[in-house]
């Protein structure tokens, strides 16, 4: 009877010894996992930091040699560059952009982001940056019928899938048809496809009105007041880097600076 307890307990302190072994190795692939979790040094490995965009001038646009500039390229790409990597931008279906992220066909979302509380609680996201709203944009001629939401309640819209533009039109209950990019919301109502379009306000600055392409639109009613952000995946080390980054852009005057190269320097958020 002695010598099978002792046999037991034998066999039980193997058991245990292996359990703790197999507890170190455990430990350790989750310290690897972490590591391979780390979106610092993912971005680091492969080199690159890929920004998930859309068509949204001032913020995201080609120029005429075909980079990609605008006050959010051009910060995503010294963003890059204080990472020591080198900045790549992907066009997505802004409907999909938590998929995108999640799925790490991109590393963060940073267009004029607004910060919904479907954004907040699917990404980790940064201090607000800039300020915005979701302006109505109708032909000139017209305009002066549409100056309260009450005027609003009988015109088709159109605006960008996803977006809190969409959002808006929505909770009113409106008549909205989702197309893929804001600019394609703009084109609806330029060719008379859809009464009118809801877009950010910081976009309709850039791209309606005299000296645009679109002289013959303007934006009248405010359906609300919002604040742009960029997006990591959720735990991402990234956001604390960016959040830094901003601020010492902040304290050299940096981002200021290139605020009012594009002309949004009246939308920024001091901090």
């Amino acid at each position: 009877m002695k010598r099978r307890v002792l046999s037991m307990l034998l066999c039980a302190g193997i058991v245990v010894t292996m359990l703790a072994g197999c507890g170190s190795k455990g430990n350790a692939g989750s310290g690897g996992d972490a590591a391979e979790t780390s979106d610092m040094d993912y971005v680091k490995e492969k080199g690159t930091l890929v920004v998930g965009i859309t068509n949204f001038e001032p913020m995201d646009y080609k120029d005429s040699s075909g980079e990609w500039v605008g006050f959010d390229a051009d910060l995503a790409r010294e963003f890059a560059e204080s990472l020591g990597v080198e900045v790549e931008f992907v066009e997505i279906d802004w409907e999909n952009k938590i998929l995108e992220l999640d799925g790490k066909t991109i590393d963060c979302v940073w267009n004029g982001m607004t910060l919904t509380p479907e954004v907040t609680s699917a990404m980790d996201c940064t201090d607000a940056y800039l300020e915005n709203a979701q302006v109505v944009v109708v032909p000139s001629d017209v305009a002066d019928q549409y100056q309260d939401e009450d005027s609003l309640a009988d015109l088709s819209f159109a605006a960008e899938a996803g977006s809190a533009g969409e959002e808006e039109l929505e909770a009113r209950e409106l008549n909205v048809t989702p197309v893929t990019a804001q600019a394609d919301a703009l084109m609806e109502v330029a060719a008379g496809t859809s009464d009118a379009a809801v877009i950010d306000l910081l976009m309709a600055a850039a791209m309606i009105g005299e000296g645009t392409s679109y002289s013959d639109l303007t934006y009248t009613v405010h359906l609300n007041s919002e604040e742009y952000g960029v997006g990591f995946r959720k735990g991402s080390d990234l956001k604390a880097e960016l959040n830094d980054f901003f601020a010492k852009a902040y304290e050299d005057g940096s981002i200021r600076e290139l605020a009012e190269k594009y002309g949004v320097q009246a939308a920024l958020i001091e901090q």
